[in-house]
């Protein structure tokens, strides 16, 4: 089997042939032969840090290892007090960094449990429940909302499937899934026919085909990536052992001029020596190691209470050196959560206060709060959006979650800022039939019993929501939709778009009470708006950059996510300044001197990969910089 192909680009009976696999999957045979030639499914790690190696990892140090030799010199010299508290002071320091890092290397190890534990297979044409580390290539894996996607795979059936990839791409909405054919060379983000291990399942369902396992997957490839990176050594340590060598030539200078002029007025040799040597372990600064250590140890400290983990501990000073961040977008400088920031009613833009799911915020018309009950138009939008919907918001602990898809997560809690809760609603208005979106026909329709008949709400793209309708509800009542009303409302979608905002569109239809949904319900709808969302920024991330600025920290955004959108982030959060952006096909047509060249001017990247992420780091650390990486994903 050929296990590197464009898996993307191929039609579903090429990959099953490559694969030698069938859509009734492997027999369980030829599954447990895979496995042996494969291996399991997971992440192979380099060996791990024993306790003994971070313990020995202590006296690397230079400046250790004279004040060890000083130790040595003092006992066999007979200054055996001398030699304990120079030991003493040594361990102390080793100590105290070990017991630090060895806290660390447990509580990352903890982190890393990612991987899906179970997963559902065709096993001779019979659904089985396997551990997921048992997958192989070849194997069909059924998908459903919810699941964590154990390993990289073609889909070979896509119905209304969207996942979240925000951890492995950084794209800041779910990815809508497609069983076709992808044609070209097209980067991660963008093929739409594959899932990859670690994303997950927001909506809909599938059936993919295994193509990578293990190290072999998009994730593992990180890990490998990460893994082959050599560590370089941190400002402080590089100081500490120049000086450490510094301290050593000094002695020994000292050692062998003053043994030299005793002889010269002489003195014993011997006499001289030990003398010079007495003089030399002197010199030796031995409480150095361990105000050092204290000093880091107390900075991991401050850094843990605002809920900073740090594996070893000269990384605390090399964050004080830092002259770069590159900085993941979503879920870092943004809040990882849909929210709608306009709405396009009555021919007139309406904005839309609060962040997140919190559902608190007002209605702007003109700059002055509106009562949306008092609008008859923005009130009919807000049932819509909160009714054609399959995603609810719950209260967990006090914090505001939502369960489903975040762009509809984002009308529900608009709906609720409005005093309209999506429960109420749904026991008024009880669905009788749906239509689920597509990636096909891009809209959703669901039919919802009134008390005088049953009502069809609709949304979508908002080209194909107005396609489908001949009327327009504008204050208060329904007239026919005019071509001029169609421009205009196609250009305000498309200004609302060009500012980085996800735009939907939303329309209804009256029905009587026996109707369920057919295709009359698609056509002669009524128009109600538009709504824009986005996945804002985190408040304290403005004054973060500036406070960065100030110290003289350029911070750029590093995003999978599409450059129209960063773009616009990036300009609100003052990172876009006099730079420019680039997207990760570009950076593929540049040579590493070529990038180098113009990685200090570039603000913004945008729909790169992992293995862009690693080339930009190397690109500014050869000018001389040293480079903070932060993000929630795997990528980062």
């Amino acid at each position: 089997m050929n296990m590197s192909r464009d898996w993307h680009s191929l039609e579903i009976t090429e990959v099953l042939t490559s694969l030698n696999s069938s859509r009734r999957g492997l027999s369980q045979e030829e599954a447990q032969r895979r496995l042996d030639e494969f291996g399991s499914n997971e992440l192979v790690e380099k060996e791990k840090v024993s306790a003994w190696k971070i313990f020995l990892e202590q006296f690397k140090s230079f400046l250790i290892i004279i004040l060890l030799v000083a130790v040595a010199l003092s006992a066999v010299l007979g200054e055996i007090a001398d030699a304990i508290v120079i030991f003493i002071i040594v361990l102390f320091a080793a100590g105290l960094g070990f017991v630090q890092e060895y806290r660390a290397e447990r509580a990352m190890e903890a982190l890393k449990r990612m991987a899906a534990p179970l997963t559902s297979v065709l096993r001779d044409g019979r659904e089985v429940e396997i551990p997921a580390r048992e997958l192989v290539p070849g194997d069909i894996v059924l998908l459903k909302t919810g699941d964590r996607i154990p390993a990289d795979g073609r889909l070979i059936e896509a119905v209304n499937l969207r996942t979240d990839e925000a951890s492995l791409t950084g794209e800041s909405t779910p990815v809508e899934k497609t069983d076709g054919t992808l044609e070209g060379d097209i980067g991660i983000g963008d093929r739409r026919n594959m899932v990859f291990a670690g994303t997950a399942v927001v909506y809909g369902r599938g059936t993919a085909v295994i193509t990578a396992t293990g190290m072999a997957t998009e994730f593992g490839k990180i890990a490998t990536m990460l893994q082959e990176v050599e560590k370089e050594r941190t400002p402080l340590q590089v100081y500490l052992d120049q000086l450490g060598k510094w301290i050593g030539i000094g002695a020994l200078a000292l050692c062998f001029v003053l043994a030299g002029l005793g002889v010269f007025r002489g003195h014993e040799i011997l006499e001289m020596v030990i003398w010079g040597v007495s003089l030399a372990v002197a010199a030796v600064p031995e409480a150095l190691p361990a105000v050092v250590t204290i000093s880091l140890a107390l900075g991991v400290q401050r850094m843990v209470r605002r809920h900073a983990l740090v594996r070893k501990l000269p990384a605390v000073e090399t964050l004080g050196c830092t002259t770069f961040i590159c900085s993941d977008k979503t879920g870092t400088l943004t809040q990882d959560q849909m929210t709608v920031r306009q709405i396009y009613v009555d021919g007139k833009l309406v904005d839309v206060t609060g962040v997140g799911y919190e559902p608190e915020g007002e209605f702007y018309l003109d700059g002055k709060v509106i009562e949306p009950e008092k609008n008859p138009a923005l009130q009919r939008l807000l049932h819509i959006g909160s009714l054609c919907n399959d995603t609810s918001l719950t209260s967990v602990d006090g914090t505001w979650r939502i369960k489903g898809d975040p762009t509809e997560g984002a009308l529900v809690v608009m709906a609720a800022k409005a005093g309209l809760w999506q429960h109420h609603l749904n026991n008024e208005f009880p669905r009788v039939a749906e239509v689920p979106f597509s990636s096909e026909t891009k809209r959703m329709i669901t039919v919802h019993q009134t008390p005088q008949d049953n009502i069809a709400y609709s949304k979508g793209a908002p080209e194909v929501i107005l396609g489908s309708c001949s009327y327009l509800y504008k204050n208060g009542q329904e007239s026919e939709l005019t071509c001029e009303e169609r421009k205009e409302i196609l250009s305000v979608a498309q200004e609302m778009a060009a500012n980085a905002l996800r735009v939907l569109g939303v329309a209804y239809k009256r029905l009587p009470q026996a109707k369920g949904v057919s295709t009359e319900v698609e056509q002669n709808m009524v128009f109600v708006g538009l709504v824009g969302m986005i996945d804002p920024p985190r408040e304290e991330v403005k004054n973060a950059v500036r406070l960065c600025d100030q110290a003289g920290i350029k911070s750029v955004m590093i995003t999978g996510d599409h450059k129209l959108t960063a773009v616009a982030i990036a300009k609100e959060l003052g990172l876009l300044k006099e730079g420019v952006a680039f997207t990760g096909a570009e950076i593929d047509n540049m040579s590493d001197d070529e990038l180098e060249a113009l990685a200090e001017k570039i603000e913004v990247y945008a729909r790169v990969s992992p293995a862009h992420k690693l080339r930009i780091v190397e690109a500014l650390t050869r000018k001389g910089h040293v480079v903070a990486m932060t993000g929630d994903g795997v990528n980062d």
